[in-house]
């Protein structure tokens, strides 16, 4: 038996797409959601989900909170702007019933509006998104989650197929999240004890930028390459810098 797990926020235009790819695979979905202002709940509730409503106070809190609602042993983890594609599908259900490893890792394929991306670093991307949910715990530092099976757990196996990531629909969404989680992940860097300087606030981004269009061959992306590319060296050299402001501010409450 498997279960869904999926946390929500105004989720309109991604959820049912979600759903539909979960249909006839998983024995049940549980969707947490954040509150939402939208027709997210209306469209969970008609696909039959378990609908739970719980404060969002962090993605890495609201995923493990979520996982503990599901009421079978193995849970498939998505999010709502994500699908299963057809070879994935059956991937699962070739190994639903008699599960051999403690989790299984998935492609993650992202369409960027409209276009698929190959390089960048951003495929194949694998995620551990299916396992045994006794065997480990979401971490690593909001926004950016991701799931680890616990130390003498860590057998893990590879399902074919790919997780369809639908990220962003325009430049300016990614434009604006980035500005967004930048943020986010400057407060849990600061929170971590993370320190950065001048001088890295500068190499960094350039560094980022050389790895993914020129190593990772985000070139060959063409023109969605080069704007990929450069908007992560853009997040890098935000969340280094609203670092280093938390920094100073700490700095002179000290003194």
């Amino acid at each position: 038996m498997l279960s869904a797990v999926i946390i929500t926020f105004n989720e309109e235009k991604n959820i049912e797409r979600c759903l539909t790819s979960l249909t006839g695979v998983v024995d049940e979905i549980v969707v947490v959601d954040s509150f939402s202002t939208d027709r997210t709940k209306e469209i969970c509730l008609s696909f039959g989900a378990r609908f739970i409503e719980h404060k969002f106070e962090g993605h890495i809190q609201q995923k493990n909170w979520a996982k503990e609602q599901a009421t079978h042993r193995f849970v498939l983890s998505l999010d709502a702007d994500e699908a299963l594609d057809e070879t994935l599908r059956k991937s699962i259900l070739q190994i639903k019933t008699n599960p051999q490893k403690h989790g299984y890792y998935l492609n993650r394929f992202t369409n960027y509006c409209g276009y698929w991306v190959k390089h960048c670093g951003w495929y194949p991307d694998r995620k551990l998104r299916l396992w045994d949910g006794s065997k480990g715990k979401w971490g690593g530092t909001n926004p950016h989650d991701r799931f680890m099976l616990d130390a003498g757990n860590k057998y893990a196996g590879y399902l074919k197929g790919n997780i369809l990531h639908y990220s962003y629909y325009s430049v300016k969404e990614h434009f604006e999240k980035t500005e967004k989680f930048s943020t986010i992940a400057a407060q849990s860097y600061f929170d971590a004890n993370r320190r950065t300087n001048l001088v890295s606030i500068k190499v960094r981004p350039f560094i980022r930028f050389i790895r993914s269009y020129f190593l990772k061959l985000g070139f060959l992306d063409g023109r969605y390459g080069i704007i990929i590319c450069r908007m992560e060296s853009r997040g890098v050299y935000l969340k280094y810098s609203k670092l280093y402001v938390l920094q100073q501010k700490f700095n002179k409450i000290e003194l």
